[in-house]
């Protein structure tokens, strides 16, 4: 699709219109819901205690529940991020947005890495699984790693950033992370993706999805730029 022709239903369709911060409240959490559904975005992405919440808004709706698991640190114990999963997609989740477990990368458990992510693919019951790979703390080969571990693992997707952790997606991380899974995987970029022409550029370089809080701000922005 060329950038020149996006409509603002299209970029929409690309949308994880997100609300992670821990002050988050639930009227802030149904705010969102109301604001997915009148925009027709993709998806709401939230922490496991508020799906629930998101449910009562968007059931029998086509837009997805993501839920964050192991977030933000990634440094939970496997088991438990598999019981997370397991719990939010009992209470409605149809996505789970897992952070891997990054200090293992960086110390080379490559099998442990595997693990806890196979581990929350399986505990997903065949949900979509998109592992965050905090790519501001991980060297290029360690980016290349993650996205192979993740694709042995099972995982649907790739997604760069938690947006807690310093840095967010950049072109220049789609492109590499594309060049590893290919077909074999989807890529989400997330993390200060605040702007229309920034989002093409995203898109243009491989993401599918783009987690943002700035949803709204993004589809008018280009409803302004294109005249709608």
């Amino acid at each position: 699709m060329s950038s020149n022709t996006i409509t603002p239903k299209e970029l929409a369709q690309y949308i994880d219109h997100t609300l992670l911060k821990p002050e988050s409240t639930k009227a802030q959490v149904r705010k969102i819901c109301e604001e997915a559904l009148e925009h027709h975005f993709y998806a709401v992405c939230v922490n496991s205690g508020m799906v629930s919440t998101c449910r009562e808004i968007l059931r029998n709706t086509k837009i997805q529940i993501a839920s964050v698991v192991g977030f933000p640190l990634g440094a939970n114990d496997t088991a438990t991020k598999a019981f997370e999963t397991n719990r939010a997609i009992n209470l409605g989740a149809s996505e789970i947005d897992m952070v891997l477990n990054i200090g293992a990368l960086k110390g080379q458990e490559y099998a442990f890495v595997e693990r806890d992510i196979f581990d929350v693919v399986r505990a997903a019951e065949g949900k979509i699984v998109k592992v965050i790979l905090e790519t501001s703390l991980l060297t290029d080969e360690e980016k290349k790693k993650a996205c192979e571990i993740s694709v042995n693992a099972g995982a649907h997707f790739v997604k760069t950033s938690t947006g807690f952790g310093g840095g967010g997606a950049t072109v220049a991380d789609i492109e590499l992370m594309k060049s590893v899974v290919g077909k074999n995987a989807k890529i989400k970029a997330s993390g200060g993706v605040k702007d229309f022409e920034f989002a093409q550029k995203l898109i243009a370089a491989g993401a599918v999805r783009l987690g943002t809080s700035s949803g709204v701000q993004l589809v008018k922005g280009l409803q302004v730029q294109a005249g709608y």
